[in-house]
Protein backbone atom coordinates (compact mmCIF):
# COMPACT_ATOMS: atom_id res chain seq x y z
CA UNK A 1 0.00 0.00 0.00
CA UNK A 2 0.71 4.05 -0.77
CA UNK A 3 2.75 5.65 2.49
CA UNK A 4 1.16 9.09 3.75
CA UNK A 5 3.34 12.21 4.73
CA UNK A 6 2.08 15.49 6.13
CA UNK A 7 1.73 18.30 3.96
CA UNK A 8 3.79 21.04 4.53
CA UNK A 9 3.33 22.43 8.21
CA UNK A 10 0.35 21.21 8.72
CA UNK A 11 -1.82 18.02 10.39
CA UNK A 12 -3.00 17.26 7.08
CA UNK A 13 -1.98 13.46 5.21
CA UNK A 14 -1.74 12.91 1.58
CA UNK A 15 -0.84 9.91 0.04
CA UNK A 16 2.73 10.27 -1.36
CA UNK A 17 2.40 8.65 -4.98
CA UNK A 18 -0.49 11.09 -6.26
CA UNK A 19 -2.44 10.36 -9.51
CA UNK A 20 -2.41 13.32 -11.47
CA UNK A 21 -4.45 14.23 -14.58
CA UNK A 22 -3.19 16.65 -16.72
CA UNK A 23 -1.76 14.92 -19.87
CA UNK A 24 -4.13 11.85 -20.04
CA UNK A 25 -7.48 12.12 -18.50
CA UNK A 26 -9.81 14.52 -21.42
CA UNK A 27 -7.28 14.77 -23.80
CA UNK A 28 -4.61 11.76 -24.42
CA UNK A 29 -7.03 8.57 -22.96
CA UNK A 30 -10.69 7.99 -23.10
CA UNK A 31 -13.50 8.83 -20.64
CA UNK A 32 -13.49 4.85 -19.54
CA UNK A 33 -9.98 4.22 -19.68
CA UNK A 34 -9.59 7.24 -17.38
CA UNK A 35 -12.14 6.39 -14.85
CA UNK A 36 -10.79 2.87 -14.54
CA UNK A 37 -7.21 4.40 -13.89
CA UNK A 38 -8.80 6.55 -10.94
CA UNK A 39 -10.65 2.89 -9.58
CA UNK A 40 -7.02 0.95 -9.93
CA UNK A 41 -5.46 3.92 -8.07
CA UNK A 42 -8.21 3.87 -5.37
CA UNK A 43 -7.54 0.06 -5.50
CA UNK A 44 -3.60 0.38 -5.10
CA UNK A 45 -4.21 2.43 -2.38
CA UNK A 46 -3.70 6.20 -3.48
CA UNK A 47 -6.81 8.32 -2.19
CA UNK A 48 -5.13 12.25 -3.39
CA UNK A 49 -5.99 13.25 -6.90
CA UNK A 50 -4.50 16.17 -8.61
CA UNK A 51 -6.22 18.06 -11.11
CA UNK A 52 -6.50 21.96 -12.76
CA UNK A 53 -9.54 23.82 -14.37
CA UNK A 54 -7.06 24.20 -17.96
CA UNK A 55 -6.15 20.69 -17.70
CA UNK A 56 -8.29 19.78 -21.44
CA UNK A 57 -9.63 22.97 -20.60
CA UNK A 58 -12.13 21.67 -17.84
CA UNK A 59 -12.41 18.32 -19.35
CA UNK A 60 -10.09 16.57 -16.84
CA UNK A 61 -12.10 17.74 -14.03
CA UNK A 62 -15.02 15.85 -15.39
CA UNK A 63 -13.11 12.96 -15.97
CA UNK A 64 -12.68 13.13 -12.12
CA UNK A 65 -15.65 14.35 -10.90
CA UNK A 66 -17.43 11.11 -13.04
CA UNK A 67 -14.44 8.57 -11.41
CA UNK A 68 -15.53 9.24 -7.73
CA UNK A 69 -18.81 9.18 -7.87
CA UNK A 70 -20.20 7.05 -5.42
CA UNK A 71 -16.82 7.32 -2.74
CA UNK A 72 -16.68 8.88 0.42
CA UNK A 73 -15.91 11.93 0.08
CA UNK A 74 -13.69 12.15 3.88
CA UNK A 75 -11.47 9.15 2.38
CA UNK A 76 -10.07 11.62 -0.31
CA UNK A 77 -8.16 14.42 -0.80
CA UNK A 78 -8.99 16.20 -3.89
CA UNK A 79 -6.79 19.37 -5.43
CA UNK A 80 -7.12 21.56 -7.91
CA UNK A 81 -6.19 24.67 -9.80
CA UNK A 82 -6.69 28.35 -11.00
CA UNK A 83 -4.64 30.72 -13.32
CA UNK A 84 -4.63 29.29 -16.74
CA UNK A 85 -7.08 30.75 -19.45
CA UNK A 86 -10.30 28.11 -19.08
CA UNK A 87 -13.77 28.81 -20.97
CA UNK A 88 -14.18 31.06 -24.29
CA UNK A 89 -10.91 32.86 -22.79
CA UNK A 90 -12.33 36.30 -22.13
CA UNK A 91 -10.52 39.08 -20.75
CA UNK A 92 -11.08 37.73 -17.07
CA UNK A 93 -10.87 34.01 -17.54
CA UNK A 94 -7.06 33.70 -16.41
CA UNK A 95 -4.96 34.65 -13.59
CA UNK A 96 -5.33 35.47 -10.34
CA UNK A 97 -7.75 38.54 -9.90
CA UNK A 98 -10.31 37.89 -7.28
CA UNK A 99 -13.17 37.63 -10.09
CA UNK A 100 -11.77 34.23 -11.80
CA UNK A 101 -10.71 32.75 -8.52
CA UNK A 102 -14.29 33.16 -7.70
CA UNK A 103 -15.88 32.16 -10.69
CA UNK A 104 -13.34 29.68 -11.11
CA UNK A 105 -13.48 27.75 -7.88
CA UNK A 106 -17.45 27.37 -8.15
CA UNK A 107 -16.84 25.94 -11.51
CA UNK A 108 -14.29 23.18 -10.29
CA UNK A 109 -16.82 21.79 -7.56
CA UNK A 110 -19.65 21.92 -10.22
CA UNK A 111 -17.16 19.85 -12.59
CA UNK A 112 -15.54 17.75 -9.50
CA UNK A 113 -19.01 17.04 -8.02
CA UNK A 114 -17.64 17.99 -4.44
CA UNK A 115 -18.77 20.93 -2.07
CA UNK A 116 -14.82 21.59 -1.15
CA UNK A 117 -11.19 20.63 -2.59
CA UNK A 118 -9.45 19.67 -0.05
CA UNK A 119 -6.38 21.84 -1.75
CA UNK A 120 -6.91 24.65 -4.02
CA UNK A 121 -3.52 26.47 -5.88
CA UNK A 122 -2.54 29.07 -7.77
CA UNK A 123 -1.22 27.77 -10.88
CA UNK A 124 1.31 29.65 -11.28
CA UNK A 125 2.30 33.47 -9.98
CA UNK A 126 0.37 36.07 -11.62
CA UNK A 127 2.51 39.45 -11.89
CA UNK A 128 -0.77 41.47 -12.63
CA UNK A 129 -2.84 40.84 -10.09
CA UNK A 130 -1.84 42.83 -6.56
CA UNK A 131 -0.51 39.21 -4.18
CA UNK A 132 -3.20 40.95 -1.57
CA UNK A 133 -6.66 40.59 -3.71
CA UNK A 134 -5.33 36.94 -4.55
CA UNK A 135 -5.30 35.78 -0.88
CA UNK A 136 -8.11 37.92 0.29
CA UNK A 137 -9.70 35.66 -1.99
CA UNK A 138 -7.98 32.85 -1.26
CA UNK A 139 -9.03 33.26 2.68
CA UNK A 140 -12.59 33.74 1.83
CA UNK A 141 -13.15 30.45 -0.42
CA UNK A 142 -11.46 28.55 2.88
CA UNK A 143 -13.65 30.52 5.28
CA UNK A 144 -16.91 29.50 2.74
CA UNK A 145 -15.46 25.98 3.32
CA UNK A 146 -15.16 25.44 -0.73
CA UNK A 147 -11.06 24.62 0.09
CA UNK A 148 -9.49 23.54 3.31
CA UNK A 149 -5.79 24.93 2.44
CA UNK A 150 -4.10 26.89 -0.19
CA UNK A 151 -1.21 25.80 -2.22
CA UNK A 152 0.80 27.43 -5.01
CA UNK A 153 2.51 25.59 -8.34
CA UNK A 154 5.83 26.64 -9.95
CA UNK A 155 6.74 29.59 -7.46
CA UNK A 156 10.08 31.23 -6.50
CA UNK A 157 11.53 31.14 -3.15
CA UNK A 158 10.67 34.79 -2.87
CA UNK A 159 6.98 34.88 -3.91
CA UNK A 160 6.89 31.43 -1.53
CA UNK A 161 7.94 34.02 0.92
CA UNK A 162 5.23 36.72 0.33
CA UNK A 163 2.58 34.72 -0.09
CA UNK A 164 3.38 32.67 2.90
CA UNK A 165 3.19 36.18 5.30
CA UNK A 166 0.15 36.82 3.71
CA UNK A 167 -1.06 33.91 4.45
CA UNK A 168 -0.24 33.89 8.06
CA UNK A 169 -1.68 37.46 8.08
CA UNK A 170 -5.36 36.72 7.15
CA UNK A 171 -5.11 33.08 8.82
CA UNK A 172 -4.91 30.73 6.79
CA UNK A 173 -2.62 28.01 5.85
CA UNK A 174 -0.03 27.73 2.67
CA UNK A 175 1.38 24.49 2.87
CA UNK A 176 2.33 23.63 -0.68
CA UNK A 177 4.16 24.34 -3.84
CA UNK A 178 4.05 22.19 -7.33
CA UNK A 179 7.41 22.51 -9.18
CA UNK A 180 8.64 19.84 -12.01
CA UNK A 181 11.50 18.08 -10.28
CA UNK A 182 13.22 14.85 -11.12
CA UNK A 183 16.42 13.16 -10.91
CA UNK A 184 16.98 14.90 -14.39
CA UNK A 185 15.81 18.12 -13.39
CA UNK A 186 16.73 19.60 -10.05
CA UNK A 187 16.14 23.50 -9.77
CA UNK A 188 14.18 23.81 -6.83
CA UNK A 189 17.18 22.46 -5.39
CA UNK A 190 19.16 25.38 -4.82
CA UNK A 191 16.60 27.84 -3.51
CA UNK A 192 12.94 26.87 -3.29
CA UNK A 193 13.61 24.14 -1.20
CA UNK A 194 15.47 25.60 1.73
CA UNK A 195 12.95 28.49 1.61
CA UNK A 196 9.88 26.39 1.73
CA UNK A 197 11.59 24.00 5.00
CA UNK A 198 11.93 27.22 6.78
CA UNK A 199 8.25 28.25 5.99
CA UNK A 200 6.88 24.65 6.38
CA UNK A 201 5.61 24.33 2.58
CA UNK A 202 5.86 21.07 0.82
CA UNK A 203 6.75 19.99 -2.69
CA UNK A 204 3.62 18.24 -4.39
CA UNK A 205 6.43 17.40 -7.46
CA UNK A 206 4.99 16.91 -10.84
CA UNK A 207 6.68 14.92 -14.10
CA UNK A 208 9.17 12.92 -11.09
CA UNK A 209 9.71 10.42 -14.49
CA UNK A 210 10.95 13.72 -16.70
CA UNK A 211 7.62 12.90 -18.94
CA UNK A 212 8.61 9.42 -19.12
CA UNK A 213 12.07 10.07 -19.77
CA UNK A 214 12.87 8.29 -17.24
CA UNK A 215 11.19 4.70 -17.79
CA UNK A 216 14.23 4.43 -20.17
CA UNK A 217 11.21 3.68 -23.04
CA UNK A 218 12.56 6.23 -25.32
CA UNK A 219 16.10 5.56 -27.05
CA UNK A 220 18.73 7.14 -28.47
CA UNK A 221 18.85 7.66 -31.93
CA UNK A 222 15.34 5.67 -32.49
CA UNK A 223 11.91 7.24 -32.89
CA UNK A 224 9.64 7.98 -29.86
CA UNK A 225 7.20 5.27 -29.81
CA UNK A 226 3.84 5.24 -31.09
CA UNK A 227 1.04 6.58 -28.35
CA UNK A 228 3.23 8.04 -26.18
CA UNK A 229 3.56 11.79 -24.78
CA UNK A 230 5.93 12.54 -27.09
CA UNK A 231 3.52 12.16 -29.88
CA UNK A 232 0.56 14.08 -27.70
CA UNK A 233 0.47 17.68 -29.34
CA UNK A 234 -2.25 18.29 -26.90
CA UNK A 235 0.07 19.14 -24.22
CA UNK A 236 2.75 16.32 -23.53
CA UNK A 237 4.84 16.73 -26.84
CA UNK A 238 6.50 20.32 -25.96
CA UNK A 239 7.37 19.88 -22.33
CA UNK A 240 9.16 16.25 -23.09
CA UNK A 241 11.08 17.99 -26.62
CA UNK A 242 14.06 18.84 -23.83
CA UNK A 243 14.52 15.55 -22.45
CA UNK A 244 14.81 13.71 -25.93
CA UNK A 245 18.56 14.93 -27.01
CA UNK A 246 20.15 11.69 -27.41
CA UNK A 247 22.86 12.65 -24.67
CA UNK A 248 20.13 12.85 -22.19
CA UNK A 249 18.84 9.42 -23.00
CA UNK A 250 21.91 7.81 -23.57
CA UNK A 251 22.24 9.01 -20.19
CA UNK A 252 19.24 7.70 -18.60
CA UNK A 253 20.31 3.82 -20.23
CA UNK A 254 22.60 4.14 -17.59
CA UNK A 255 20.58 3.86 -14.88
CA UNK A 256 19.03 0.26 -16.41
CA UNK A 257 21.97 -1.19 -13.99
CA UNK A 258 21.41 0.52 -10.81
CA UNK A 259 17.45 0.11 -11.27
CA UNK A 260 17.91 -3.57 -11.70
CA UNK A 261 20.68 -3.41 -8.52
CA UNK A 262 18.26 -1.68 -6.11
CA UNK A 263 15.75 -4.64 -7.49
CA UNK A 264 13.41 -1.57 -8.95
CA UNK A 265 12.46 -1.18 -12.19
CA UNK A 266 13.12 2.38 -14.01
CA UNK A 267 9.41 4.30 -13.59
CA UNK A 268 10.02 2.68 -9.53
CA UNK A 269 14.17 4.02 -9.20
CA UNK A 270 12.60 7.69 -10.84
CA UNK A 271 10.10 7.92 -7.91
CA UNK A 272 11.82 6.46 -5.40
CA UNK A 273 14.29 8.68 -5.96
CA UNK A 274 11.98 12.07 -5.62
CA UNK A 275 10.53 10.66 -2.01
CA UNK A 276 14.11 10.38 -0.65
CA UNK A 277 13.95 14.29 -0.38
CA UNK A 278 11.78 14.75 2.69
CA UNK A 279 10.64 18.26 1.48
CA UNK A 280 9.07 16.55 -1.14
CA UNK A 281 5.48 15.66 0.23
CA UNK A 282 4.40 13.83 -2.92
CA UNK A 283 5.58 12.57 -6.31
CA UNK A 284 2.53 12.98 -8.91
CA UNK A 285 2.18 10.15 -11.20
CA UNK A 286 0.20 9.93 -14.38
CA UNK A 287 -1.37 6.59 -16.14
CA UNK A 288 -2.72 6.19 -19.34
CA UNK A 289 -3.47 1.96 -18.47
CA UNK A 290 -4.67 0.91 -15.06
CA UNK A 291 -2.32 -1.79 -14.82
CA UNK A 292 0.85 1.21 -15.13
CA UNK A 293 -0.13 1.93 -11.68
CA UNK A 294 0.44 -1.35 -9.83
CA UNK A 295 4.28 -1.01 -10.88
CA UNK A 296 4.38 2.34 -9.43
CA UNK A 297 2.54 2.07 -6.60
CA UNK A 298 5.57 0.02 -5.53
CA UNK A 299 8.14 3.46 -5.27
CA UNK A 300 6.32 3.90 -1.87
CA UNK A 301 8.34 3.75 0.96
CA UNK A 302 11.92 2.58 -0.81
CA UNK A 303 14.78 3.76 0.60
CA UNK A 304 18.11 4.31 -1.50
CA UNK A 305 21.17 3.60 0.06
CA UNK A 306 24.05 6.69 -0.40
CA UNK A 307 26.10 4.51 -3.04
CA UNK A 308 22.61 4.52 -5.09
CA UNK A 309 21.98 8.02 -4.65
CA UNK A 310 25.80 8.42 -5.94
CA UNK A 311 25.81 5.99 -8.93
CA UNK A 312 22.58 7.87 -10.15
CA UNK A 313 24.37 11.08 -10.02
CA UNK A 314 27.58 9.74 -11.94
CA UNK A 315 25.33 7.71 -14.40
CA UNK A 316 23.35 11.07 -15.47
CA UNK A 317 26.29 13.69 -15.05
CA UNK A 318 25.98 16.65 -17.34
CA UNK A 319 22.29 15.57 -18.38
CA UNK A 320 21.20 16.89 -14.66
CA UNK A 321 19.84 20.01 -14.92
CA UNK A 322 20.02 22.23 -12.04
CA UNK A 323 20.21 25.93 -12.41
CA UNK A 324 17.89 27.64 -9.67
CA UNK A 325 17.67 30.48 -11.87
CA UNK A 326 15.48 28.62 -13.89
CA UNK A 327 12.61 28.86 -11.19
CA UNK A 328 12.05 32.56 -12.51
CA UNK A 329 11.03 31.98 -15.92
CA UNK A 330 8.76 29.63 -15.16
CA UNK A 331 5.06 31.81 -14.76
CA UNK A 332 4.23 33.80 -17.46
CA UNK A 333 5.38 37.61 -17.27
CA UNK A 334 1.83 38.55 -18.74
CA UNK A 335 -1.63 37.23 -18.51
CA UNK A 336 -2.16 34.74 -21.61
CA UNK A 337 -4.81 36.33 -23.06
Amino acid sequence: MVGYRYLGNSGFKISEITLGNWVTHGSQVGDDAAIKTVHAALDAGITTFDTADTYANTAAELVLGKALEGQRRESLEIFTKVYFPTGPMGPNDTGLSRKHIMDSINGSLKRLGTDYVDLYQAHRFDYETPLEETFQAFADIVRQGKALYIGVSEWTAEQLRDGHALAKQLGIQLISNQPQYSMLWRVIEGKVVPTSEELGISQIVWSPMAQGVLSGKYLPGQPVPDGSRATDEKSGANFIKRFLRDDVLEAVQRLKPIADEAGLSMPQLAIAWVLQNPNIAAALVGASRPEQLADTVKASGVTLDADTLAAIDTALGDAVFADPENTYEVSPKARLV
